[in-house]
């Protein structure tokens, strides 16, 4: 209680923006209905319906109630003081990885592996995409793999017709296993990264700790969604069936996979990666023949998604850190994995890292947990919004439905779960309703709040789902 008695006004203010933010994230299908039912507004509801400028928009109210409040230096002081490194590598790495010398480079590699996988092959390859690929993320960075593995599922299947509940099923396992496959090494996984140099981690230790776990978690869930939709892959799924054109040389395949292995090793390095970015720029210009249309729209979307996660998140530590430092391990793994469907990952393994004398099992706690959850919902990993934005037009309304995405990712995340959790021993507790209990009789009541808070909205977006479709299906309905 005397934590919450001592928030400030400003720290109150951000995380009811927070809130906000979280339930606007999950209601953009209405927007987009608006757009379409309110056509003199259509433009405005688009722009609400975009969940890539969600937390943007919500991040300029936050700065906006600053520079009101405190006047505008404090309000770009506080600018000053938010690390945007993030976003701007990922939307770096989005738009190279997604070039088309990098991507030939890509499709070649699984096309050879899939020869070795003993499944038809569209199936192969769909497998690879959601196994191979994610669990490479430990090497190039979660980004880079997921913008990877999205283009080569949008072209695999999305683009394919195939039904809208496999579409789903898809990008739940996707998120879930770019979240857990990042978790390999010490520098690829944003959770992982935010921790590793403070807890002395080294990629040798995260493997034994979560890494192993994580790649079996990554095969089930890939076979588990791979072999029931055989049939269809195998009907609908067409490989290289993309438009024919000319192969990029391998000279120049080359140099852009050196300007890529440049980012992912100065990640960091914000002045470095963005030169060598402005060389890939240059490069693109000059060989316009060997590139498609470079998706910079759609990374810097991505970007301004991440920046207003970063500015809003900063007015989240109050409640965060104290509700972390007050759990035990199991409770930690548990509540970190429901915390990050409403928060960064990265995010909540910085603000854990934050408590002091904390043991080793608490920090392998935390950080599981927090890939384990990272795929519930856009905003859980950093990697999410660029597999969104690539994925999204493929899909009813040119959006991705947050609750539908949700109830996806539930199956494959209780599969990180079982994996990251289980296999260390006590299973069982996940069923035992006495230890629920105590937990949440223990948990701290903001804290419990905002636990639930996604739930409660997927519930009544469900709710609003449901009562819309019976609308369209009423009386007036022509056949």
């Amino acid at each position: 209680m005397n934590a919450i008695s001592s928030v400030t006004a400003l720290e109150a203010v951000g995380a009811l923006l927070f809130m906000l933010a979280v339930l606007h994230t999950f209601s953009t299908r209405y927007f987009e209905h608006l757009a379409h039912t309110q056509p003199a507004h259509s433009g405005l509801w688009h722009l609400f319906g975009e969940v890539e400028t969600v937390f943007g928009f919500w991040a300029l109210l936050l700065l906006a109630f600053m520079a009101f409040a405190q006047g505008w230096t404090a309000a770009s002081q506080y600018l000053d003081s938010r690390q945007f490194v993030e976003p701007m590598f990922v939307f770096v790495i989005m738009v190279i990885a997604a070039s088309r010398p990098v991507m030939q480079l890509a499709t070649d590699a699984v096309a050879l592996v899939a020869r070795a996988v003993p499944l038809q092959r569209s199936a192969a390859t769909y497998f690879l995409s959601l196994s191979l690929v994610p669990l490479l993320g430990s090497l190039i960075t979660e980004p880079a793999a997921m913008t990877l593995a999205a283009l080569m599922l949008r072209d695999l299947v999305f683009s394919r017709g195939v039904p809208a509940r496999f579409k789903y099923a898809t990008v739940g396992v996707l998120f879930v296993n770019v979240s857990i496959g990042g978790a390999l090494t010490n520098f690829a996984a944003p959770p992982v990264l935010m921790v590793a140099a403070k807890w002395d981690w080294s990629s040798a230790y995260i493997f034994s700790a979560i890494g192993w776990k994580a790649t079996v978690a990554v095969i089930v869930n890939a076979l588990a969604l791979t072999l029931p939709y055989r049939r269809v892959l195998a009907e609908r799924a067409q490989v290289g069936a993309s438009r024919a054109r000319a192969r990029v040389p391998a000279a120049f395949v080359a140099v852009n996979l050196g300007l890529l292995a440049g980012v992912v090793a100065t990640n960091h390095d914000p002045e470095v990666f963005m030169g060598l970015f402005l060389i890939f720029l240059g490069l693109a210009e000059a060989y316009r023949r060997h590139h498609d249309r470079l998706i910079l729209r759609e990374g810097l979307m991505v970007a301004f998604f991440l920046a207003g996660l970063v500015v809003l998140g900063g007015q989240q530590k109050w409640w965060l850190r104290q509700a972390l430092a007050g759990l035990d391990e199991s409770a930690l793994f548990f509540g970190a994995a429901a915390l990050t469907a409403i928060t960064d990952n990265a995010a909540l393994t910085y603000l854990g890292s934050l408590v002091e004398g904390v043991s080793r099992d608490f920090q392998v706690a935390l950080v599981a947990g927090a890939v384990a959850g990272g795929g519930l919902t856009v905003i859980a990993n950093a990697p999410n919004p660029a597999g969104f934005a690539i994925l999204k037009d493929s899909f009813d309304d040119h959006s991705i439905n947050p609750l539908a995405l949700l109830l996806a990712a539930l199956p494959p995340t209780l599969v990180a779960i079982a994996c990251l959790w289980g296999i260390r021993g006590p299973i069982e507790e996940v069923f035992d309703i006495g230890r629920w209990q105590r937990w949440f009789s223990e948990l701290d009541r903001a804290f419990a709040f905002m636990l639930i808070l996604p739930f409660v909205v997927a519930a009544v977006g469900l709710w609003a789902e449901l009562t819309l479709r019976a609308g369209r299906s009423g009386p007036d309905r022509r056949p």
